[in-house]
């Protein structure tokens, strides 16, 4: 029986390329736990923060090969406290629990949004094959993390690590 790849392949380096889309504003909804994102090609996604955790690109998630992969658990209340600029690629995430390895090239934001459905399927599948919660040991399984607008989002905060570091490049 083969080992469970995991939902997305490693890559090699960033894969931008001068047709990469880049994001044009992030921001960070700390209500409804969802990080927005805008690309210059005019598309725009909201990524729970448990998705983008779950679905980090570190070595801690994703191993360093094929088979090395680590299912996140546990994760469903989880936050970002703050969203740092890495270069003119990335940004790295740094959340609630304690989690800050592995870097969110534009490439990869833009395949998580684009796969946002499919991927999230995948999780909760492997989830479920694995007798796993996404809450804390012993609490109830919630809904998936919903990623429509509601009234929490007055509470919006700008990602200002972000843009400000955006700023003093432009």
């Amino acid at each position: 029986m083969m080992s469970d790849p995991g939902p997305i392949p490693p890559r090699q380096g960033s894969g931008l390329t001068r047709h990469t889309p880049r994001p044009t504003e992030i921001t960070v909804h700390s209500a409804s736990r969802v990080l927005g994102i805008v690309f210059d090609d005019g598309r725009s996604f909201r990524l729970p923060f448990e998705f983008l955790r779950v679905l980090s690109p570190s070595a801690e998630v994703r191993g360093h090969g094929p088979g090395q992969e680590r299912l996140q658990t546990g994760k469903r209340d989880v936050t970002i406290l703050s969203v740092d600029a890495v270069g003119h690629y990335a940004v790295q995430l740094v959340f609630s629990d304690g989690h800050d390895t592995g870097l969110y090239s534009w490439d990869y934001l833009y395949e998580l949004g684009i796969r946002q459905d499919e991927l999230w399927a995948d999780y909760l599948r492997r989830l479920e094959q694995a007798g796993a919660s996404r809450g804390p040991a012993g609490a109830p399984a919630a809904a998936p993390v919903a990623a429509a607008a509601s009234p929490e989002e007055l509470a919006v905060e700008r990602c200002s690590a972000w843009t400000s570091k955006r700023r003093e490049r432009d």
